[in-house]
Order: C-alpha cells, then sequence, then structure tokens
C-alpha cells in the first residue's frame, strides 16, 4: 500500500489548519482534519467553469472572476473555454495555497497560473467583489463546501445577504454567478433568487463516471 504524505502545512486567518497531502499521485487538500478537496475528484469543479462560462467563448474581453484557486481546477477549466482577449482574476486568501500551486515539482495548477490572462490576487474574495463594480461577466466561487456545509467558519459572510449583493453588483448585465456546494443549499437558493437573480441547481458528478454528487448554483442577472 502506498503511503500517504504530508508535503505542507499552513494556518487561516481564523485558525483553522490546512494541510497538504499526496497520496498515489493525488494531492488531498484538509482543514481541520476534513478533506476539502482531492485532485482525483475534479469533475464538479469544471462544471463549475463550464456552467459559468456558457457563452463566453467569443466574448470580445470577457472577464472572470474565481473565488478560491483550490488546486486550480476551475481555473485550467476556464482558460479552456475563455478567449484569448480575456481576463481571469483569481482570489486567493491564503498566501500558502498559491505557492503549493506554483511549486514546479507539484502536479498542480503552476501551469495555468502562469497564462498571460491570469491575474492572482492574494485577497479575500469579498474584498474583491467590494472594489469591482459591474467588471465580471461571470463570477465562479468555490471557497468552502457550500452555504451551510461550512469547513471555515469566516467563509460564512459570502453566502450572506451582503455577499450576495456584493456579487450580485459586480457582475455585468446579463453576468452569471455560480457557487460550487457539496449539498443542494435550498434556503441559500431562496436567498439568491431574493435578490432578483434566476437561478438554477446542477447536480453533478465529483468524478466524472462514478462517485458521489455535488451541486452548482447558477444565478443569472437580468
Amino acid at each position: 500500500m502506498k503511503p500517504t504524505e504530508k508535503l505542507a502545512t499552513t494556518t487561516a486567518p481564523d485558525g483553522s489548519v490546512v494541510t497538504l497531502y499526496r497520496h498515489d499521485g493525488s494531492y488531498l487538500m484538509v482543514v481541520d482534519g476534513v478533506e476539502l478537496m482531492s485532485t482525483r475528484r475534479v469533475h464538479s469543479e469544471v462544471q463549475l467553469a463550464a456552467l459559468a462560462c456558457a457563452g463566453l467563448q467569443s466574448a470580445p474581453g470577457a472577464a472572470a472572476l474565481i473565488g478560491g484557486l483550490g488546486f486550480g481546477a476551475t481555473l485550467t477549466a476556464a482558460l479552456d473555454l475563455l478567449p484569448t482577449d480575456a481576463t481571469v482574476v483569481v482570489a486567493e486568501l491564503l498566501q500558502a495555497v498559491i505557492d503549493w500551486n506554483l511549486e514546479p515539482t507539484w502536479a498542480l495548477a503552476g501551469g495555468a497560473m502562469h497564462d498571460a490572462r491570469v491575474v492572482m490576487r492574494r485577497a479575500d474574495v469579498m474584498d474583491v467583489l467590494r472594489e469591482s463594480v459591474a467588471k465580471f461577466d461571470a463570477i465562479l466561487l468555490d471557497v468552502d463546501n457550500g452555504a451551510e456545509s461550512f469547513t471555515t467558519g469566516s467563509n460564512r459572510k459570502l453566502y450572506g445577504e451582503k455577499g450576495i449583493r456584493l456579487a450580485t453588483a459586480a457582475l455585468r448585465p446579463g453576468g452569471t454567478l455560480a457557487y460550487w456546494s457539496v449539498d443542494s443549499e435550498p434556503a441559500f437558493v431562496r436567498a439568491l433568487k431574493r435578490e432578483g437573480l434566476a437561478v438554477s441547481d446542477h447536480k453533478v458528478r465529483s468524478h466524472a463516471t462514478s462517485g458521489g454528487f455535488n451541486h452548482v448554483l447558477v444565478a443569472r442577472a437580468p
């Protein structure tokens, strides 16, 4: 049996311990003992990009914001879909997560991060939203397990009324706001609808052909 290697550890601002592991060629990120993501199961993160960026392939000057770098699966998928003159801003709160992805000896998202269309921001995505009125055609948010299934309590503000309004204000007319979630989150869907957004819930596999399901909540501005 192949061993599980502990590669690195960092501490989030709220005190949560984030640990990077590698096992049999795959990578896992664990927060306070709870698995947050794995490179073995990225299909739903890819679908987050596909659903959020649909229709932007030929949009001149398309702009997207990705909240949460993770292992870069959503970023990589978005770059495959967006035009050559697009801008993709990635907001990642933890410098360590940025550094892990850029580590050349680890098979993570370094290649995508060096794409000329990418602007990396070491920042809370809430701060990026606050300063970005009517700036983005698509906003893709995957900063935790969803509106209720938290691993990091400080992320709750993104899913509250203020967070939804900031995200909506950062969209261009007709823009798309998409959230990755481990569950369906009916209460959060109702909150999005109260802000005048048209919401659809897409149930997608975490792995392309097997295993459990996650959800991508797509909210479209008028």
